[in-house]
């Protein structure tokens, strides 16, 4: 009789950011690289801190939450980072259009907008990163140690994959 594989639960990666943050449209390189390099063993999960410096970030964090449920949550994180600046002019309409361009449907995200059904998540995310200590995005944690990329993101990424191949091995 053949012994069951050892199951490997995935590393996880937390990316606490913001989705009209110019440094988190810089650290999602990062964030590709490693999802190539370690595929399904890291599990990479977007954490939501929206900035008071952004007036759309609340919101933005809430459509992110609507395309995850609808099943394109990091393509619509990705496709709303590309264009930041313009979020910050635009609002909410431009998350709306977002969506609209991937196929998502639209209309159910701009009605999560209203009835603010992913709030709590929102919330919970941003209460739950002050308490780690979380002040800027991107902020990365990974077995338990945050590391800062709102000031520099250099060396992030080679600290990150240190830590998850030790995890791994």
């Amino acid at each position: 009789m053949e012994r069951p594989r050892p199951t490997t639960t995935p590393v996880v990666l937390e990316v606490w950011c913001e989705l009209q943050c110019p440094d988190c449209r810089t650290a999602l390189g990062d964030v590709a690289a490693l999802r190539e390099r370690y595929g399904a063993a890291l599990d990479i999960q977007l954490r939501h801190f929206p900035l008071p410096k952004h007036q759309h970030a609340l919101a933005a964090a809430q459509a992110y939450e609507e395309a995850h449920a609808q099943g394109l949550g990091w393509e619509y994180a990705t496709a709303v980072l590309a264009r930041a600046e313009e979020l910050g002019t635009v609002g909410e309409p431009l998350l709306v259009e977002v969506a609209r361009d991937l196929g998502l449907d639209a209309e159910e995200v701009d009605t999560a907008l209203v009835d603010g059904r992913h709030l709590l998540v929102v919330d919970a995310d941003e209460a739950e990163g002050r308490a780690i200590g979380v002040t800027g995005t991107p902020t990365y944690v990974i077995a338990g140690e945050r590391l800062d990329g709102g000031k520099s993101q250099d060396g992030l990424r080679a600290r990150i994959e240190s830590l998850a191949d030790e995890l791994l091995a």
